[in-house]
């Protein structure tokens, strides 16, 4: 019961008010039924995300059910007095999450295309067939994932980089497991310091409170949170190479390069757009996402007549099964929907209890008792036993007033803090599934004082550069 307690109580601490127009008219919830059974509903569905794994409960689920039933209980509330302050609050809120839905979307149409081209199968199999040393793979995987990090998410980057792991560290689970813990850290700390890292850092900037080139203010951090715990865990690798390993050496499909090439346009499309014309930059990503559908009718078309004819296209850029084409919405089709849903039930649900009026509780705490970086530091934590998704929502939506210097630590902190455990990331969680019984929760808890290192290391740089 005791536990229950706990967890209510952190939940609460994190809980944002969402702004409206008309915040003098609103009711104090706070300490009516409906706040209480509100609260009561968000602690029990975020126990069920919780136990995910244990329960083979999807996490989209809970949350989803969870912010229906909140909003429903903040109508009833409203029901006899104001009833138009609910209806532009909750589409206020929706608003937020549709900006952010349809920019994940072409973002994860555009990974899916590439994986779907083997982009990242030619990598692995570029990096498998090297004859290096499992500590140069050690640091080559960890570095790959700090690099493409901060343009892919660090879920695919983790999944790239944990498939060349375990292909070349079969039967060196000692290996694995210290790379995998690498790769985990690498991929949080390149998230960190791009726009397009991770969805905390896409949420900050599209809420305008760090500017594009700002962001890479954080690049130094970073980089220290992950180089300095790599540092120390290279002395657990074993000695020696791993056993050459034959691999196909082309795998290919015939357009994976230029589908990259159209993915970095559509970055710089929407980062354009957003520097220079001041347009919210989910209009660029879906502009970009044009660009894709265009090339895809091309592929489609060339594809189909080299099936056609007795020719068929270069050896170095085709495969075998490139006769069935390149559709995207079979592409869309394969987005992460349980993720997209999960995040739409995690900003309704806690934007509905901070529409009941929790804002100054959680701001007064953290801002006003614990102080700015206490705060800030307190949220990569938090990060690590919660999903940082609903943390950052918060702390956005609260909008302390803080300086730029502050801003900027907690988006370092909410980016890298899930490091802390392997359940802390989406990439985490994914490798525990790939590497599973090499990679697990404990093996990398193991590690989690030499992380808290880092940890303390970017946050202690972050203030000697960037203050």
């Amino acid at each position: 019961m005791k536990r229950y307690f706990i967890l209510t109580w952190c939940l609460l601490m994190i809980v944002p008010a969402q702004a409206s127009d008309s915040n003098n008219a609103m009711l104090d919830l706070t300490r009516s039924w409906a706040g209480f059974v509100a609260v009561a509903i968000f602690a029990a569905a975020y126990v069920l995300v919780i136990l995910e794994d244990r329960l083979q409960l999807r996490k989209s689920k809970p949350v989803l059910l969870a912010a229906g039933l909140i909003w429903i209980l903040i109508a009833f509330a409203y029901e006899h007095q104001l009833p138009e302050v609910v209806e532009a609050g909750i589409s206020h809120t929706f608003l937020e999450y549709a900006e952010l839905f349809f920019f994940l979307l072409v973002a994860m149409t555009y990974i899916n295309s590439m994986v779907e081209r083997n982009v990242f199968k030619e990598l692995r199999n570029r990096l498998v067939a090297k004859d290096f040393s499992y500590r140069l793979l050690f640091w080559l995987t960890g570095t790959l994932a700090f690099v493409l990090s901060p343009i892919a998410d660090n879920l695919t980057t983790a999944l790239v980089m944990g498939a060349v792991v375990l292909a070349v560290g079969d039967g060196k689970p000692q290996f694995v497991t210290v790379a995998c813990v690498n790769i985990v850290v690498g991929a949080n700390a390149g998230g960190a310091f791009s726009p397009f890292g991770d969805i905390t850092t896409l949420m900050v900037w599209q809420k305008g409170v760090i500017e594009f080139w700002q962001f890479f203010d954080l690049f130094i951090p970073s980089l220290v949170n992950f180089v300095l715990p790599a540092f120390i865990m290279q002395f657990a690798l074993p000695p020696g190479k791993p056993p050459a390993t034959q691999v196909e050496e082309k795998v290919m499909k015939y357009g994976g390069p230029t589908i990259v090439g159209l993915f970095l346009l559509t970055i710089i499309t929407a980062v354009s757009v957003h520097i220079f014309l001041h347009i919210p930059p989910v209009f660029g990503m879906m502009t970009g996402l044009a660009y894709l559908e265009f090339y895809a009718f091309f592929l489609r078309r060339k594809l189909a007549a080299s099936t056609d004819s007795t020719a068929c296209l270069p050896c170095t850029e085709c495969s075998t099964d490139d006769s069935t084409g390149f559709d995207v919405f079979e592409r869309i089709a394969h987005a992460e929907w349980d993720t997209l849903f999960f995040f739409y039930g995690v900003i309704l649900a806690v934007g509905g209890l901070g529409f009941i009026g929790y804002l100054s509780m959680a701001s007064g705490f953290m801002y006003g008792v614990l102080g700015a970086t206490n705060a800030n530091i307190l949220v990569g934590i938090l990060s690590a036993i919660f999903d940082n998704i609903p943390v950052m929502f918060a702390v956005l939506a609260m909008n302390p007033e803080m300086p730029y210097v502050q801003w900027l630590l907690v988006t370092l902190t909410a980016g890298v803090g899930g490091s802390l455990l392997s359940i802390g990331s989406a990439a985490g969680v994914a490798l525990m599934g790939q590497a599973r019984g090499q990679y697990t929760f404990f093996s990398h808890l193991k590690w989690t004082p030499v992380i808290a290192l880092g940890y303390g290391a970017s946050i202690w740089v972050h203030f000697l550069i960037n203050a």
